[in-house]
């Protein structure tokens, strides 16, 4: 008995030094080995199916899963539609006609519940599928720690504070800090820019009348990119929901191009580039341009760590069987 006391003594201290304040230890790389042996294959044949159809819906995985687990921790809120009780994410304005992937989701969820009724959650499903999206679009593969329960609610107004590609980098910083996650995840996280799309509205405002000034763009931007934009998106209302690659280069594909963008002052969002002007930041965006296979080494132990953060384990939270709507 005393063994045993010492044994769990030992992990709870293990947990306390490596996990805290992000995750409990529940979370488990083999959580669903004996309830539902085919979960990794499920994810990833509809995955794959779905990005076979759609190149852009790789990105869309990935940016539901972050939107997901900044947002009252990885539980699977996203994926709410409004009820009387509560007004879901979905409505806040980051995600408003812009964030996508639920039918994914809704698709997956379906054939699990076929396989492996009430079983896995919808937060352990859309951490899967994000993994699966980069990796099949030449990204890497990293061990996810499965075991998260479905929150119960949503909130709609931590939603709205989403990181921003209009506020200054010291505002994200602090987002990421509060959400237990550091300076230096931040610049390998905002490498999930290195495709997908955005719209034209989320970066008009670098093309024309940059601060204020009459007709002038961000000086800070590469002059061939600002006449290339320019046309892309001309500065008028009915433009502003026109999709850009954010990496015209290779745009489906997950590589280090997004820093390599940043280094040439060609990065899309405002954001992004001033990771290249912060001196706390700028080492790693010039490591990551030169050295891919660090950006994605960094950027799949960032994916973990995010993973973790505020998840619900054990008897917390439910495991919802339409991931729409609470059971």
């Amino acid at each position: 008995m005393e063994c045993a006391t010492n044994k769990h003594y030992l992990l709870f201290l293990f947990c306390l030094m490596f996990f805290s304040p992000l995750v409990l230890c529940q979370l488990n790389y083999r959580f669903y080995d004996a309830t539902c042996p085919n979960l990794s294959s499920i994810v990833r044949s509809n995955v794959w199916s779905a990005i076979s159809n759609e190149t852009r819906m790789a990105a869309s995985l990935l940016r539901l899963h972050f939107h997901d687990c900044f947002v009252n921790g990885c539980d699977g809120s996203v994926l709410l539609d409004d009820t009387s009780a509560f007004k879901g994410e979905k409505s806040a304005n980051p995600n408003k006609n812009s964030a996508r992937g639920f039918e994914v989701i809704d698709t997956i969820k379906s054939a699990l519940e076929k396989a492996c009724p009430s079983t896995v959650s919808c937060a352990d499903i859309v951490t899967l599928a994000a993994r699966e999206a980069v990796y099949v679009s030449g990204g890497p593969f990293w061990p996810v720690p499965l075991g998260r329960r479905d929150g119960r609610t949503a909130n709609e107004t931590e939603a709205n504070n989403l990181p921003s590609p209009f506020e200054p980098l010291q505002n994200i910083i602090d987002k990421f800090i509060n959400k237990g996650l550091d300076i230096n995840d931040v610049v390998t996280l905002s490498g999930a820019h290195t495709f997908g799309f955005a719209q034209c509205f989320t970066f008009k405002s670098r093309l024309f009348n940059f601060g204020g000034s009459a007709g002038k763009s961000d000086p800070t931007m590469d002059t061939s990119l600002v006449q290339s934009l320019q046309k892309l998106c001309p500065n008028q209302n009915d433009s502003d929901t026109k999709l850009v690659p954010l990496d015209p280069a290779t745009t489906n594909r997950f590589d280090n191009m997004y820093y390599r963008n940043l280094v040439s002052n060609s990065g899309l969002l405002q954001s992004d580039q001033a990771l290249m002007s912060d001196n706390r930041t700028t080492t790693l965006v010039l490591n990551y341009s030169k050295y891919p296979f660090l950006f994605l080494r960094d950027f799949a132990l960032s994916m973990e760590k995010m993973g973790r953060i505020g998840v619900l384990t054990g008897q917390e939270g439910e495991i919802r069987k339409n991931c729409r709507v609470l059971n």
